[in-house]
């Protein structure tokens, strides 16, 4: 699972009948210290997050078309919540 922030929608007018109905979103990456990367995940949204939402999101495709109920489905990653805080343990 990793962390990110939402920068933007992806659009397309073509696409795998999987992703019909479905929002993508593009997500920067930040490390453990919560900044940003400037690395990029492009991520199913199932969660209804938008543009400046912290997420959490599922970065494993075997986990991602359990969570989406298909064997067969096309993806990887989901945004699987959004992130209100982190605490760092101590």
């Amino acid at each position: 699972m990793i962390i990110g922030t939402v920068t933007g929608e992806i659009h397309s007018t073509i696409g795998h009948p999987f992703y019909a109905g479905k929002k993508m979103l593009l997500v920067e990456r930040e490390d453990g210290a919560g900044q940003r990367t400037g690395t990029y995940v492009i991520a199913v949204d199932t969660v209804d997050a938008g543009v400046g939402d912290r997420v959490l999101i599922n970065e494993e495709g075997g986990g991602a078309r359990e969570v989406v109920r298909s064997a067969d489905a096309p993806v990887r990653s989901l945004i699987v919540g959004i992130v209100d805080d982190v605490q760092a343990g101590g």
